[in-house]
């Protein structure tokens, strides 16, 4: 049976090959062959992929990247359509579902949402509630840089606060839109913000949420 992670990851590659190299992305600066260098670096190169969180290895990092920017594009997204290699951590069912299930949703969202004519997927309940339950667990790191109180939202009622503090601003959406909010791509992600209309302002343009 197909994992979330298995599904995500090949409607990416997918789209990207669609798409072409030079399509716009919501991840800042980047187009589509960033996005899939991007990819590619994290689950084969793990002697720079730290360089994502670790500022001290960004400048590897980035000569990396530009190696793999180099390369022919329909060559990256064979390597980001196929995965990592069997020696990666990341080739083991558990590992995958769990670092790539939300990467592969949220940078499928980058792809989709940078066009003008997108339109919602429709997701299963099973996905939703996965979405949640990772959302749980992550929405205090993402939160942390929040210049308000951030209380996330599902409609049904059930909540997480993302960031303690005051004023508080409740964000209400499905779990995959909080998710997205949460991730830092406010202006894509459908909800609705509740609170003091400035910190409604601070929360929606702020550049501080995500990793």
């Amino acid at each position: 049976m197909s994992t979330h992670a298995k599904r995500e990851r090949l409607l990416l590659a997918d789209l990207l090959e669609a798409s072409g190299p030079d399509a716009p992305t919501l991840c800042e600066g980047w187009t589509t062959r960033d996005l899939a260098a991007h990819l590619v670096v994290r689950e084969r190169r793990p002697d720079a992929a730290g360089g994502i969180l670790i500022k001290q290895l960004a400048s590897r990092l980035e000569r990396v990247m530009d190696e793999m920017r180099a390369k022919p594009y329909e060559e990256l997204i064979q390597l980001v359509r196929t995965g990592p290699p069997r020696f990666s951590p990341f080739s083991l069912k558990q590992v995958d579902e769990a670092s790539n299930t939300v990467e592969f949703y949220v940078h499928t969202e980058d792809v989709r949402r940078a066009q003008p004519d997108w339109t919602p997927r429709e997701l299963d309940p099973v996905f939703q509630d996965t979405l949640w339950s990772r959302l749980e667990r992550m929405a205090r790191v993402m939160g942390r840089g929040a210049p308000t109180g951030l209380v996330l939202r599902r409609p049904d009622g059930r909540t997480v606060v993302a960031h303690r503090g005051l004023p508080v601003v409740t964000v209400t959406g499905e779990p995959a839109e909080l998710l997205l909010f949460a991730y830092g791509r406010q202006g894509a992600a459908r909800v609705e913000l509740d609170g003091d209309a400035d910190a409604v302002a601070k929360a929606r343009g702020t550049k501080r949420l995500g990793y």
